[in-house]
């Protein structure tokens, strides 16, 4: 890698390529989607810093009414890549190769919406179709425990 030879050099990197499996529960990365980053790597004090921005298209469902929604993520990157590296802080540079993958799959896991919203004001599932409280003027009594049907029988002498 010519940036370990020379301290202070830049590399301009971009890259559009699909990463299957990117998903939470509440939205997913298309398997077949575009992922691009646009990065600037630069070997600096015994590391490389990667600096930039993934775009990646997103879908999910609605937290209220479960229709259909999606996006583009638009993350911005400072990683940093070391021979010893932190665990949870930097990422592993092994030799003279710089994994992006790792780098991208968490930018992009980390930030899919976890309660995604089709638009702010979304009033939720159609009251109609989907009535959540009974009418006002229906009222339904529960069901008595028939373990308790001894004590409809006892009349109290009001003395």
């Amino acid at each position: 890698m010519e940036l370990r030879r020379r301290p202070g050099t830049q590399r301009e990197v971009r890259v559009t390529t699909a990463l299957p499996g990117l998903a939470i529960t509440s939205a997913r990365v298309p398997d077949d989607a575009d992922l691009v980053l646009e990065a600037t790597l630069e070997w600096i004090d015994g590391a490389v810093t990667v600096t930039g921005r993934v775009q990646v298209p997103w879908t999910g469902e609605c937290r209220r009414c479960l229709d259909e929604v999606g996006g583009v993520l638009d993350v911005g990157l400072r990683e940093v890549f070391e021979v010893r590296p932190l665990d949870g802080d930097t990422y592993p540079l092994e030799g003279d190769e710089v994994d992006l993958e790792p780098v991208v799959r968490d930018a992009a896991l980390l930030n899919l919406p976890l309660a995604p919203l089709c638009r702010d004001d979304c009033p939720g599932p159609a009251p109609d179709t989907f009535p959540a409280l009974r009418p006002p003027d229906r009222v339904v009594e529960a069901p008595r425990d028939p373990r308790w049907a001894a004590l409809d029988q006892l009349r109290l002498d009001p003395d």
